[in-house]
Protein backbone atom coordinates (compact mmCIF):
# COMPACT_ATOMS: atom_id res chain seq x y z
CA UNK A 1 0.00 0.00 0.00
CA UNK A 2 1.33 3.45 -0.93
CA UNK A 3 2.25 5.70 1.98
CA UNK A 4 4.06 8.99 2.50
CA UNK A 5 7.20 8.97 4.64
CA UNK A 6 8.59 11.92 6.59
CA UNK A 7 12.27 12.67 7.20
CA UNK A 8 13.90 15.82 8.58
CA UNK A 9 16.82 16.33 6.17
CA UNK A 10 18.13 19.51 7.83
CA UNK A 11 16.75 21.33 10.88
CA UNK A 12 13.11 22.22 10.25
CA UNK A 13 13.11 21.07 6.60
CA UNK A 14 11.11 17.88 6.14
CA UNK A 15 11.06 15.62 3.10
CA UNK A 16 7.64 14.06 2.46
CA UNK A 17 8.04 11.19 0.00
CA UNK A 18 5.53 8.94 -1.74
CA UNK A 19 6.93 6.05 -3.76
CA UNK A 20 4.72 5.03 -6.68
CA UNK A 21 5.59 1.58 -8.02
CA UNK A 22 3.52 1.98 -11.19
CA UNK A 23 5.74 4.78 -12.52
CA UNK A 24 9.02 3.67 -14.15
CA UNK A 25 8.63 0.01 -13.14
CA UNK A 26 10.17 -2.10 -11.78
CA UNK A 27 12.16 0.51 -9.83
CA UNK A 28 9.23 2.87 -9.27
CA UNK A 29 9.40 6.62 -8.80
CA UNK A 30 9.30 8.88 -5.75
CA UNK A 31 7.34 12.12 -5.54
CA UNK A 32 8.76 14.41 -2.86
CA UNK A 33 7.48 17.55 -1.18
CA UNK A 34 9.38 19.70 1.31
CA UNK A 35 7.89 21.46 4.31
CA UNK A 36 9.96 24.26 5.81
CA UNK A 37 8.76 24.80 9.35
CA UNK A 38 9.11 28.46 10.31
CA UNK A 39 6.90 31.17 11.74
CA UNK A 40 5.17 31.10 8.34
CA UNK A 41 5.39 27.47 7.15
CA UNK A 42 6.36 26.99 3.51
CA UNK A 43 5.45 23.96 1.35
CA UNK A 44 7.44 23.27 -1.82
CA UNK A 45 5.44 21.03 -4.18
CA UNK A 46 1.91 19.86 -3.39
CA UNK A 47 1.89 16.55 -5.26
CA UNK A 48 -0.89 15.50 -7.60
CA UNK A 49 -4.55 15.89 -6.60
CA UNK A 50 -4.79 12.14 -6.05
CA UNK A 51 -1.96 12.30 -3.51
CA UNK A 52 -3.56 15.08 -1.45
CA UNK A 53 -4.92 12.76 1.28
CA UNK A 54 -1.47 11.24 1.85
CA UNK A 55 0.55 14.45 1.57
CA UNK A 56 -1.83 16.57 3.64
CA UNK A 57 -1.84 13.90 6.35
CA UNK A 58 1.96 14.03 6.41
CA UNK A 59 1.91 17.84 6.64
CA UNK A 60 -0.60 17.67 9.50
CA UNK A 61 1.84 15.52 11.49
CA UNK A 62 4.33 18.41 11.44
CA UNK A 63 2.10 21.50 11.70
CA UNK A 64 -1.63 22.20 11.91
CA UNK A 65 -2.44 22.27 8.21
CA UNK A 66 -4.46 25.45 8.74
CA UNK A 67 -1.17 27.17 9.74
CA UNK A 68 0.38 26.65 6.31
CA UNK A 69 1.28 30.11 4.99
CA UNK A 70 3.14 29.66 1.68
CA UNK A 71 2.81 27.19 -1.19
CA UNK A 72 5.31 27.05 -4.03
CA UNK A 73 6.73 24.71 -6.67
CA UNK A 74 9.22 24.79 -9.51
CA UNK A 75 6.77 24.98 -12.42
CA UNK A 76 3.18 24.31 -13.42
CA UNK A 77 2.79 20.54 -13.70
CA UNK A 78 0.48 18.04 -12.00
CA UNK A 79 3.07 16.48 -9.68
CA UNK A 80 4.32 19.93 -8.71
CA UNK A 81 1.06 21.75 -8.02
CA UNK A 82 -1.89 19.47 -8.79
CA UNK A 83 -3.19 19.73 -5.20
CA UNK A 84 -2.55 23.49 -4.95
CA UNK A 85 -6.20 24.46 -4.56
CA UNK A 86 -6.90 21.64 -2.12
CA UNK A 87 -4.17 23.00 0.12
CA UNK A 88 -5.52 26.53 -0.29
CA UNK A 89 -8.92 25.27 0.85
CA UNK A 90 -7.41 23.51 3.87
CA UNK A 91 -5.21 26.47 4.88
CA UNK A 92 -7.28 29.67 4.84
CA UNK A 93 -4.29 32.01 5.22
CA UNK A 94 -2.03 30.27 2.69
CA UNK A 95 -0.90 31.97 -0.51
CA UNK A 96 0.75 30.56 -3.58
CA UNK A 97 4.09 32.29 -4.16
CA UNK A 98 6.10 32.12 -7.38
CA UNK A 99 7.92 34.26 -9.91
CA UNK A 100 6.06 37.02 -11.69
CA UNK A 101 6.12 35.10 -14.96
CA UNK A 102 4.36 32.04 -13.51
CA UNK A 103 1.84 34.30 -11.79
CA UNK A 104 1.06 36.24 -14.97
CA UNK A 105 0.84 33.35 -17.44
CA UNK A 106 -0.83 30.70 -15.27
CA UNK A 107 -1.35 31.17 -11.57
CA UNK A 108 -3.58 34.25 -11.64
CA UNK A 109 -6.09 31.98 -13.36
CA UNK A 110 -5.33 28.57 -11.83
CA UNK A 111 -5.05 29.46 -8.14
CA UNK A 112 -8.28 29.90 -6.17
CA UNK A 113 -6.68 32.81 -4.26
CA UNK A 114 -4.55 35.56 -5.71
CA UNK A 115 -0.90 34.43 -5.77
CA UNK A 116 2.05 36.45 -4.53
CA UNK A 117 4.59 37.29 -7.30
CA UNK A 118 8.30 37.30 -6.49
CA UNK A 119 10.94 39.35 -8.25
CA UNK A 120 14.12 37.63 -9.41
CA UNK A 121 16.40 36.95 -6.41
CA UNK A 122 13.86 38.46 -3.99
CA UNK A 123 13.94 37.05 -0.44
CA UNK A 124 10.85 35.86 1.42
CA UNK A 125 11.49 35.82 5.18
CA UNK A 126 9.24 33.15 6.71
CA UNK A 127 10.58 33.57 10.23
CA UNK A 128 13.57 31.33 10.90
CA UNK A 129 14.34 30.80 7.21
CA UNK A 130 15.19 33.26 4.43
CA UNK A 131 13.90 31.92 1.12
CA UNK A 132 15.47 33.39 -2.04
CA UNK A 133 13.57 32.95 -5.31
CA UNK A 134 15.77 31.92 -8.24
CA UNK A 135 14.30 32.08 -11.76
CA UNK A 136 15.47 29.15 -13.91
CA UNK A 137 13.50 29.47 -17.17
CA UNK A 138 13.39 26.21 -19.14
CA UNK A 139 15.70 24.52 -16.61
CA UNK A 140 15.09 21.69 -16.54
CA UNK A 141 11.84 22.51 -18.37
CA UNK A 142 8.98 25.02 -18.52
CA UNK A 143 9.30 28.72 -19.27
CA UNK A 144 8.17 29.79 -15.78
CA UNK A 145 10.47 27.44 -13.87
CA UNK A 146 12.04 28.74 -10.65
CA UNK A 147 13.76 27.31 -7.57
CA UNK A 148 14.34 28.47 -4.00
CA UNK A 149 17.43 28.67 -1.83
CA UNK A 150 16.97 28.60 1.92
CA UNK A 151 19.81 30.93 2.82
CA UNK A 152 19.58 29.92 6.47
CA UNK A 153 20.51 26.26 5.90
CA UNK A 154 22.07 26.53 2.39
CA UNK A 155 19.39 24.17 1.09
CA UNK A 156 18.48 24.40 -2.58
CA UNK A 157 14.92 23.28 -3.31
CA UNK A 158 16.04 21.72 -6.57
CA UNK A 159 12.80 20.56 -8.19
CA UNK A 160 13.36 18.11 -11.05
CA UNK A 161 17.13 18.56 -11.14
CA UNK A 162 18.97 15.29 -10.38
CA UNK A 163 15.85 13.19 -11.00
CA UNK A 164 16.36 9.49 -10.21
CA UNK A 165 14.17 6.41 -10.42
CA UNK A 166 13.77 3.98 -7.53
CA UNK A 167 13.05 4.52 -3.88
CA UNK A 168 16.48 5.02 -2.32
CA UNK A 169 16.89 6.62 1.08
CA UNK A 170 15.89 10.12 2.15
CA UNK A 171 19.45 11.50 1.98
CA UNK A 172 22.62 10.51 0.15
CA UNK A 173 26.20 11.73 0.05
CA UNK A 174 26.92 9.72 -3.11
CA UNK A 175 27.51 11.30 -6.49
CA UNK A 176 24.16 11.96 -8.21
CA UNK A 177 25.26 12.34 -11.84
CA UNK A 178 25.11 8.75 -13.12
CA UNK A 179 21.68 8.09 -11.63
CA UNK A 180 20.40 11.38 -13.03
CA UNK A 181 21.85 10.56 -16.44
CA UNK A 182 20.03 7.21 -16.40
CA UNK A 183 16.73 8.95 -15.61
CA UNK A 184 17.34 11.42 -18.44
CA UNK A 185 17.71 8.50 -20.84
CA UNK A 186 14.32 7.16 -19.70
CA UNK A 187 12.27 10.37 -19.57
CA UNK A 188 14.14 12.93 -21.74
CA UNK A 189 12.77 15.55 -19.36
CA UNK A 190 15.35 18.33 -19.75
CA UNK A 191 15.05 21.11 -22.33
CA UNK A 192 18.66 20.98 -23.45
CA UNK A 193 19.13 24.55 -24.66
CA UNK A 194 21.87 27.18 -24.39
CA UNK A 195 20.79 28.40 -20.94
CA UNK A 196 20.91 25.05 -19.14
CA UNK A 197 24.63 24.94 -18.27
CA UNK A 198 24.91 28.66 -17.38
CA UNK A 199 21.86 28.40 -15.12
CA UNK A 200 23.26 25.36 -13.32
CA UNK A 201 26.60 27.13 -12.85
CA UNK A 202 24.77 30.14 -11.43
CA UNK A 203 23.10 27.83 -8.91
CA UNK A 204 26.48 26.25 -8.13
CA UNK A 205 27.89 29.67 -7.27
CA UNK A 206 25.41 29.83 -4.37
CA UNK A 207 27.29 26.89 -2.76
CA UNK A 208 24.33 24.89 -1.42
CA UNK A 209 25.15 22.11 1.02
CA UNK A 210 21.83 20.29 0.61
CA UNK A 211 20.01 19.61 -2.66
CA UNK A 212 16.36 18.82 -1.95
CA UNK A 213 15.25 16.91 -5.04
CA UNK A 214 11.73 16.07 -6.12
CA UNK A 215 12.44 12.59 -7.46
CA UNK A 216 14.99 10.54 -5.54
CA UNK A 217 17.07 11.14 -2.42
CA UNK A 218 18.22 14.56 -1.29
CA UNK A 219 21.96 15.20 -1.47
CA UNK A 220 24.16 16.49 1.33
CA UNK A 221 27.71 17.64 0.71
CA UNK A 222 29.31 19.80 -1.96
CA UNK A 223 26.21 20.85 -3.87
CA UNK A 224 28.25 23.23 -6.02
CA UNK A 225 30.34 20.35 -7.35
CA UNK A 226 27.22 18.33 -8.16
CA UNK A 227 25.60 21.23 -10.01
CA UNK A 228 28.79 21.96 -11.93
CA UNK A 229 29.07 18.30 -12.93
CA UNK A 230 25.41 18.29 -14.01
CA UNK A 231 26.09 21.33 -16.18
CA UNK A 232 28.97 19.48 -17.82
CA UNK A 233 26.75 16.46 -18.40
CA UNK A 234 24.20 18.57 -20.29
CA UNK A 235 26.91 20.25 -22.36
CA UNK A 236 27.99 16.74 -23.42
CA UNK A 237 24.40 15.75 -24.22
CA UNK A 238 23.89 18.92 -26.28
CA UNK A 239 27.03 18.24 -28.31
CA UNK A 240 25.95 14.63 -28.83
CA UNK A 241 22.53 15.73 -30.06
CA UNK A 242 24.12 18.18 -32.51
CA UNK A 243 26.47 15.52 -33.82
CA UNK A 244 23.55 13.15 -34.39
Amino acid sequence: MTSTTIHEIVPDIFRLSTHVHEVAPPAGFSFNQFLIRGDEPFLFHTGMRQLFPLVSDAVSKLIPISDLRWISFSHVEADECGAMNQFLAAAPHAEVVHGGLAVNISLNDLADRAPRPMADDEVLDIGGHRMRFLPTPHVPHNWESGLWLDETTRTLLAGDLFTQVGAGGPVTTDDMIEASRAAEEIFHFTSIGPNVAPTLRRLAALKPTTLATMHGPSFQGDGAAQLTALAGNYVTLALTDRAA
